[in-house]
């Protein structure tokens, strides 16, 4: 849809006004870059794929790679060219690849070396009319052709409400759809980062989560972008790291993003009692409810985890919980952001009163307009007014704060009620002895569902399946109780480091 505003490019704007700021840094290879010499490699790398490979105003151009600073600046060099950026996640098989490469038929692949076998089979199997290399800096297909770039390029003029990326959702449930993120969704979700969390020039963000995930490349990525901050990328997550950057003092790093897991882990490394965080201005936490034990953890150091909720489809920013709230609201991701609209709705679409569980509804600017090529999944994620189906289930309290109860597909119903897991979830985490646990709903002949407990211990915990079950039963109704409690070495987790339960046995 167009909306008759045009899009700005953000980093020749601060290119303009502070040509010298640091714009961003890449840990793995050690290159830094203020705007302008960004400004620079973004326009010569849009140069590079108009003239070698044609690349043009609505042309996919797909991106297979580990985080790195090159992606942000394809992304950049795709909105010059009016192109649309297509990050693909490097964990996915040739297969899942191929489909995702014959649904949005980009004209290049730009792949990591590291992926450069995956690449050429998907070229073929997809026919994608080029490839080229990136290395992180090293000697590549995109290190050659940008130093050889030459011309002079025509800028496109972008509406907010044309298309800047595809992002297929990860497909835990059949197949992948791409997201339409348009120029407005990134601007409105922005904006609503800037004023939730405090986003500023000075700010510094760590980019750990992958950036063909929503939380990578638009929590904070983008957003700092926007506002002329640095961004500081990682190549993937590894928590003794994570800990060590977030410690160092002559980084000192502000604000960064991740999932209970990621900070599930960086407890367990040895320096966290000692660790100094006291620069931090904000990490946040999205994915799932973060546990009461995580949030104390944190708390003990000084710092307030700020649960936040949201999806591909909605920018991603529908939900953040401000940091003087984190213990006095546990369990809700929070107040929508100024221009978020919600409410909470039963199967039939009508509104429920406040502190009963309905499915969540968004709509507004940061929302998206649709899915690429899926006309029927457009029909049935909209309402007839524009409401978007979130999946989600949901409840307000008294005081207006969202909690997002479950996934809706996750529920499952016991003896005629029902059962959210992750009310289940938060009550196991209380045990001293668990690092992760997943429930999940599975057959039985009298009940219909009943609950399964997959728990991962802390070393040297000594929990069995009668403390587990115990607990629970003195802080839940019996039908939410479960039924069985499998002790495991690791639970199944996406690249974000989301559980994927869809993977954990039902029999």
């Amino acid at each position: 849809m167009t909306t008759g505003i045009t899009t700005e490019d953000w980093i020749a704007h601060h290119t303009l006004m502070t040509p010298n700021a640091p714009a961003a840094l890449d840990l793995a290879s050690g290159r830094r870059f203020t705007y302008a010499q960004y400004d620079q490699r973004i326009t010569r790398a849009a140069l590079w794929m108009r003239d070698a490979f044609g690349v043009k105003r609505g042309d996919r151009v797909a991106v297979l790679s580990m985080n790195d600073t090159d992606v942000f600046e394809l992304q950049f060099a795709c909105q010059r060219l009016g192109a649309i950026f297509m990050p693909l996640n490097w964990r996915l098989a040739v297969p899942e690849l191929e489909f995702i490469a014959k649904d949005s038929t980009p004209v290049v692949l730009v792949h990591g070396t590291e992926f450069a076998d995956a690449a050429r089979e998907v070229r073929k199997l997809a026919s994608i009319p080029h490839v080229a290399s990136l290395a992180h800096g090293a000697p590549s297909d995109y290190e050659a052709g940008i130093a050889a770039a030459s011309g002079t390029l025509d800028r496109q003029t972008m509406d907010l409400g044309d298309t800047w990326t595809i992002m297929y959702t990860s497909g835990t449930t059949g197949r992948p759809k791409g997201a339409r993120i348009t120029y407005g969704m990134a601007f409105f979700n922005s904006v609503h980062c800037s004023v939730g969390v405090g986003l500023t020039s000075r700010s510094r963000n760590l980019v750990f989560l992958p950036t063909f995930h929503t939380g990578g490349l638009n929590v904070y990525g983008n957003p700092i972008f926007h506002t002329g901050g640095f961004n500081v990328v990682m190549r993937a997550f590894d928590p003794a790291q994570f800990l060590a950057l977030l410690s160092d003092k002559t980084l000192r790093i502000t604000h960064a993003l991740g999932v209970p897991t990621n900070f599930l882990m960086l407890t367990q490394q040895p320096g966290f009692a000692a660790a100094d965080f006291s620069h931090l201005e904000h990490l946040g936490i999205g994915g799932a409810a973060a546990p009461l034990a995580l949030i104390e953890a944190f708390g003990r150091k000084g710092v307030m985890l700020q649960q936040f909720w949201g999806m591909t489809e909605t920018g991603p920013l529908g939900l953040l919980l401000t940091s003087d709230k984190a213990l006095g609201k546990i369990g809700s991701s929070g107040l929508p952001p100024l221009y978020v609209h919600l409410k909470i709705c039963d199967p039939e679409g009508n509104e429920v009163e406040r502190g009963t569980t309905g499915e969540l509804m968004i709509k507004g600017p940061n929302v998206t307009p649709g899915y690429w090529n899926r006309p029927e999944a457009n029909k049935t994620s909209f309402t007839r007014d524009g409401w978007f189906h979130t999946g989600d289930a949901a409840r307000q309290d008294e005081d207006g704060y969202y909690y997002i109860v479950d996934r809706w597909k996750d529920m499952f119903i016991s003896g005629g009620e029902n059962v959210y897991p992750v009310e289940v979830e938060n009550v196991i985490y209380q045990l001293d002895g668990v690092l992760e646990n997943a429930v999940v709903g599975v057959p039985h002949e009298k009940w219909g569902e009943v609950g399964r407990a997959y728990v991962v211990l802390k070393p040297g915990a000594n929990l069995d399946e009668a403390a587990v079950l115990d607990h629970c039963g003195t802080q839940l109704a019996r039908y939410k109780v479960p039924k069985e409690v499998r002790f495991i070495g690791e639970l199944p987790h996406n690249a974000t480091g989301k559980i994927l339960k869809h993977q954990l046995p039902r029999t």
